[in-house]
């Protein structure tokens, strides 16, 4: 009786710190919700800046500094003021 009741506690002891749903799975589970939490975040950040991006972009009258920041990042342009030095 008494050696069954150590084996069945030693079962479920074991089960409880290494099993699917034990203390390592938990500790495994409060990893990953950190990193996903903070790739939420970094995501949420770039959103708003998108956001923002966009609300100066209206077409009634969009921001000129960020159409010529997009001009010359997207599309290549520069300012006719601009000295373009090449290097190869």
């Amino acid at each position: 009786m008494l050696l069954s009741s150590l084996c069945a506690t030693a079962y479920f002891s074991h089960h409880a710190i290494h099993g699917r749903h034990g203390l390592e799975a938990r500790s495994a589970l409060l990893e990953r919700t950190d990193l996903v939490e903070f790739e939420i975040r970094s995501l949420e950040t770039v959103r708003a800046r998108l956001r923002h991006d966009v609300a100066l972009l209206t077409p009634d009258q969009p921001d000129p500094d960020l159409v010529e920041e997009l001009a010359r990042d997207v599309l290549g342009y520069v300012h006719p003021a601009d000295r373009v030095i090449v290097s190869r």
